[in-house]
């Protein structure tokens, strides 16, 4: 059986498991967020693996990135990620990446921007299964008309990510 490698890292805005497999993160993802079970079965289930708390280079160099996100002091990443979910799942977190530092863009916006107009709320589904928030910014979305919808890691967490993102407040 293959194994991701997983650690708790404790953010300022909440716990997060962190997992990685063949030298790539899989997992940044809150830890007590709603669908947690459905979210760990997909990785494992994908990865035909089985998780196993010990030490990871992938997992350190995840955690420095975060601690210098959180800083104020790195606007992008540089880890290798692992998106483990279907292609039009991993199309639509793609489609996160391309969301610039800072800004927003609604569920709507981004189903045109990866070309799927007509399936907004696949799109807002795939956006919600995204295993590795912040690193791939699912905090982006917002709603129709610029109010702040479901996150993870709750809409506070979201708030302070976008608040820190646009320089308006410290963590």
């Amino acid at each position: 059986m293959n194994r991701v490698s997983i650690q708790y890292f404790q953010t300022p805005l909440g716990e997060m498991i962190l997992g990685a497999y063949d030298n790539r993160l899989c997992m940044a993802d809150w830890r007590y967020r709603k669908g947690r079970e459905t979210v760990d079965r997909r990785v494992q289930k994908g990865l035909h693996a089985s998780f196993v708390e010990e030490e990871s280079g992938v997992l350190d160099l995840a955690k420095e990135e975060l601690e210098a996100y959180f800083k104020g002091l790195r606007k992008t990443f540089d880890i290798p990620l692992l998106m483990v979910g279907t292609a039009f799942q991993k199309s639509v977190w793609k489609g996160l990446l391309q969301i610039p530092f800072g800004t927003t863009v609604s569920y709507k916006e981004l189903a045109a921007n990866i070309d799927q107009k007509t399936a907004v709320r696949a799109v807002a589904s795939a956006v919600g299964a995204n295993a590795i928030s912040i690193f791939i910014p699912c905090h982006r979305i917002v709603g129709a008309d610029g109010t702040l919808t479901g996150y993870a890691g709750g809409l506070e967490a979201k708030k302070k990510l976008l608040a820190l993102e646009q320089n308006i407040f410290t963590i």
